[in-house]
């Protein structure tokens, strides 16, 4: 399964998107980390590594509902800088 794991301090959440068995527990150990979601930043920061998502997935592997809707967003496109 593809879930979220709680990271951070009290008040302050912070996510890894993990591989996980099913049975384990929230924050038990996963199979692979393949991403962070930080709901603190505005906006929100999303890394994910798609290529891995993609062969779990393939794999057989389910994402939870949130997971799904935060890999539905588009890919965040590089800041532009300014010179």
């Amino acid at each position: 399964m593809i879930r979220l794991s709680r990271m951070g301090a009290r008040k302050q959440p912070f996510y890894r998107i993990v591989v996980i068995e099913k049975a384990r527990a929230r924050n038990g150990r996963p199979v692979e980390v393949v991403g962070t979601y930080n709901p603190r930043t505005t906006p929100t920061s999303i890394d994910f590594k798609r290529d891995r998502v993609d062969y779990w997935v393939s794999k057989g592997a389910q994402m939870s509902e949130r997971v799904g809707k935060l890999y539905s967003k588009p890919a965040a496109a590089p800041a532009a800088s300014v010179a």
